[in-house]
């Protein structure tokens, strides 16, 4: 059984700065990859998830146009990439009839001017210190209001 706990974080200004950057590289690892994701299934070519996320992660560090996309956590650019994966294989699978319901269509890339920013993180880029503060890669250590306590410790942490 999976539960969802929303709680409020304050983070500091510092911290807001670090967050914006890491919302933003995520956005551009996304429609980086939904990108090359249409750009191959245009051309015909079966493209790995692997070689997917080589691309737009670990190639595009190394470039001088996207060299910023080291300043962030590369959780946070891993998750987007997976994210951009799951929202392919979707559609894909809406097509096919392995997905129930009405049919859903192709991811859209996210846009900058959205106000619904949001990154994910897995268990190695967040963990929650003894001092009851949840600690995220790269960014520090943010403060929470805990309205309730955890029933166990967390597998994913979504900060919007």
């Amino acid at each position: 059984m999976q539960l969802r706990y929303q709680y409020r974080v304050y983070p500091t200004p510092g911290q807001q700065d670090m967050l914006a950057r890491s919302f933003g590289c995520a956005r551009v690892v996304f429609n980086d990859a939904l990108r090359a994701r249409q750009e191959a299934y245009a051309a015909g070519v079966k493209i790995s998830d692997t070689d997917v996320q080589k691309q737009v992660v670990t190639e595009a560090k190394k470039t001088p146009q996207r060299a910023w996309l080291a300043e962030v956590a590369s959780v946070v650019l891993v998750q987007a990439c997976q994210d951009a994966r799951r929202a392919y294989r979707n559609w894909f699978d809406s097509l096919s009839g392995k997905r129930k319901g009405r049919k859903i269509g192709a991811p859209r890339f996210r846009s900058r001017k959205d106000n619904r920013q949001t990154i994910r993180l897995t268990r190695n880029g967040f963990s929650i210190r003894d001092n009851r503060k949840l600690y995220i890669a790269k960014v520090g250590e943010v403060k929470v209001a805990w309205s309730r306590e955890l029933p166990s410790e967390p597998s994913s942490v979504s900060i919007i």
